[in-house]
């Protein structure tokens, strides 16, 4: 299946989380690459090294396929599992999730990690703004200027993003459209008698 749509988050939102005295604090951070990711990982780090344990899960790509999840110490599968499953039934990507623990002297075990961990993750992703964004393909148009009319009447049905555009003999345009429509414009364009796509 083409994935065209994808929800993501708009810039960083917290969360926050106590049981039993240790508290949990949750930040939910936009981001594009696996390098951001580890680059915001090590800034917390650094920020909350007083903090026993710093947590975190991460999704990226329209087709939510790049993810990680890690327990930083936590038991197996108690921390950076949760918070994943909290992207996951958001159906949020290009989103990482850190949650930092200090720990307030009483154990939780595995249930009550797994319930604190969730609950933190959650509180960052209620927090934050979720945008709905299309995936687009771009593609760039050249023609003769005589079929100039013909090309903008596909346009303005099409309804595709121009990027740029140059008209001389030759004309030279690129478009930003969704996905799943960039087959459609495509095969339309090229009908127009002298147009081909710029490789």
């Amino acid at each position: 299946m083409e994935y065209d749509v994808y929800k993501t988050i708009t810039g960083i939102a917290e969360g926050y989380y106590t049981e039993k005295r240790s508290r949990f604090l949750s930040f939910a951070i936009p981001v594009r690459t696996a390098d951001e990711v580890k680059e915001h990982v090590r800034e917390y780090r650094k920020k909350y090294y007083d903090s026993r344990h710093v947590c975190w899960a991460y999704m990226l790509g329209a087709e939510r396929e790049t993810f990680r999840a890690n327990d930083d110490g936590e038991p197996s599968s108690t921390a950076g599992k949760p918070i994943l499953g909290q992207i996951n039934s958001n159906e949020l990507t290009d989103i990482l999730i850190i949650v930092v623990r200090y720990f307030g002297g009483i154990e939780l075990g595995t249930s009550g990690l797994i319930v604190a961990y969730r609950t933190a993750a959650a509180e960052a992703i209620k927090a934050a703004k979720i945008e709905e964004r299309t995936v687009d393909a771009e593609l760039t148009v050249v023609f003769e200027y005589p079929y100039l009319n013909g090309i903008m009447r596909i346009v303005k049905e099409e309804q595709p993003g121009i990027v740029a555009q140059s008209f001389d003999m030759t004309c030279e345009m690129t478009f930003r459209i969704r996905k799943n429509l960039y087959e459609r414009l495509t095969n339309r364009i090229l009908k127009v008698e002298t147009a081909h796509l710029k490789e």
